[in-house]
């Protein structure tokens, strides 16, 4: 980060209320935040991000053009009440994180910003010895134009990206397109609609399993409310709604399910059992996917009723079309037609193009070169420290333990003498464990008085990249053993040899 140009700093982890309600996040957070009430009454956030924090500084340190472009960073616990927490340390409600906040005059100059730190994260990255893929995301509750997130593939992650192996096409799942090919027209003639009782059945599986029609038959009708205002959305039963795109076509601030009682308002029946046919006071919108559909199943907003052979223009009508759905494994590639494959994957980064959404609000602005007052163009940029543990041991591992990268070993070498009450062998293993301190190598010895097994199952468990073998039979040859975690190679070499060759082993 500091050959990238930023530069370090420590901000709080308690904020005040009041800078997160000039932004709006308080109350779009909600329970996101974790807040306490200190002695005086007064609510105070445990800071899960910092652009609130960062913005009020620069708005009270920048005056000038002349303090621009300013990069700032910092490496800081952070605090989220998790809605989908995990196991370890991913989705956990206390985590690390290295953010830093870039301040420019212009867009050009936030094109460099953004660059220098994409470029530093993927320097950082590869010295992690992560395989990585960077990918177009959505920003979320930051906020801003573009973003980008470096994944980690791990069958153990709780992401999803799709990917083209044919032309390097990759996207998050949230904004991954959806092409328009269902929306051909199916050949097949108009039929008559007509109610059927479906009691107690609900849902898409026990729907199509009573009418037996296949899922792809079936259109669900969601209620959602968009800033308030209802919003029916229409989408091919077997494919899920994507909130994100729904949200980003609405242009709306907040999207939400709508409760029972406003279901029961809008379409006259229960949860379960809506559809299009004879909605009125509400905007209809749909996905592709329905477009080309005839005859098709929807609810008949009556309790335990559904509807067959529901068809377009002729039952109802659509205000609206486009993507609205997550894209599946084996859907067309929307920029050459070829197969997707979805792959599951860690978050270890993200960058954001931020543009004045903080500024504006917390008045970080500056008196430009034509004496004019302009406000400053943030990026914001993150990496989860504790995610790259998390991904590095996913990547690196094998059915004897974890295999460390040697940059991030919590040591570099393991001394395991087989035999503590061998003199001769602690000698060597204590004088072995001087030398290499002395090269600034990060080693540990294990000098529990244990059996050779257990020493030899716990180095391989913990993963340390060097395992140094002190053993009776090998010291009466004169030797050690020199053993690399990731191949199990081992070589037999003097005390003076093994130490070179470990400094060799070592980046």
């Amino acid at each position: 980060m500091d050959n990238a140009g930023a530069q370090e700093l420590l901000m709080p982890a308690i904020h005040p209320k009041e800078l997160w309600e000039k932004t709006g996040r308080f109350k779009l957070l909600g329970e996101i935040l974790i807040t306490y009430k200190d002695r005086h009454g007064k609510i105070c956030v445990l800071g899960p991000t910092h652009e609130e924090v960062i913005t009020d500084l620069v708005a009270r340190e920048i005056r000038s053009y002349r303090g621009l472009p300013k990069t700032l960073y910092q490496i800081q616990t952070k605090f989220r009440d998790e809605p989908r927490p995990r196991f370890g340390v991913l989705r956990s409600k206390e985590f690390i994180m290295k953010d830093a906040y870039s301040f420019d005059r212009n867009k050009e100059g936030l094109n460099e910003s953004y660059k220098a730190m994409f470029d530093a994260y993927c320097r950082i990255f590869e010295r992690c010895s992560l395989n990585y893929i960077t990918v177009e995301a959505d920003t979320g509750f930051m906020g801003g134009d573009l973003s980008h997130e470096f994944m980690v593939p791990a069958k153990s992650g709780e992401d999803i990206i799709a990917s083209c192996s044919e032309c390097g096409y990759t996207a998050s799942l949230t904004i991954a397109e959806c092409t328009k090919d269902s929306m051909r027209q199916s050949p097949e003639e108009l039929k008559a609609i007509r109610e059927v009782k479906t009691s107690g059945v609900s849902t898409v599986e026990r729907v199509s399993g009573f009418l037996k029609v296949r899922p792809d038959q079936l259109v669900k009708t969601l209620i959602y409310k968009a800033d308030e205002k209802p919003v029916a959305i229409l989408i091919r039963a077997d494919h899920n709604l994507n909130e994100v795109k729904v949200t980003r076509y609405l242009n709306c601030s907040a999207l939400e399910m709508a409760d029972d009682k406003l279901i029961k308002d809008i379409t006259g029946g229960p949860l379960g059992f809506s559809g299009p046919v004879g909605l009125k006071g509400v905007r209809i919108i749909s996905d592709y996917s329905v477009a080309g559909m005839r005859n098709f199943v929807t609810g008949a907003n009556k309790a335990d009723t559904h509807l067959m052979n529901v068809n377009l223009a002729r039952d109802f009508k659509v205000s609206d079309w486009s993507d609205f759905r997550y894209i599946d494994g084996g859907d067309p590639c929307p920029k050459c037609g070829k197969q997707i494959k979805l792959e599951t994957t860690i978050e270890v980064g993200h960058t954001f193009k931020l543009g004045t959404k903080y500024s504006k609000d917390l008045g970080a602005s500056f008196l430009d070169k034509d004496g004019k007052d302009k406000l400053c163009i943030m990026g914001c940029y993150g990496i989860g420290i504790n995610r790259i543990i998390a991904a590095a041991i996913e990547q690196n591992n094998d059915k004897d333990g974890i295999i460390w990268p040697s940059s991030l070993a919590p040591y570099q070498v393991i001394i395991l003498p087989l035999n503590m009450a061998h003199k001769e062998s602690v000698k060597i293993a204590e004088g072995l464990y001087g030398k290499l301190s002395s090269e600034n190598i990060e080693v540990v010895l294990d000098d529990r008085e244990e059996s050779a097994g257990i020493k030899f199952k716990d180095a391989d468990l913990i993963g340390i990249p060097i395992q140094v073998v002190i053993g009776e039979k090998a010291l009466a040859k004169n030797k050690i053993e020199v053993k690399t975690r990731k191949d199990k190679k081992v070589v037999q070499l003097s005390e003076k040899e093994a130490v070179k060759e470990i400094m060799k082993l070592l980046p």
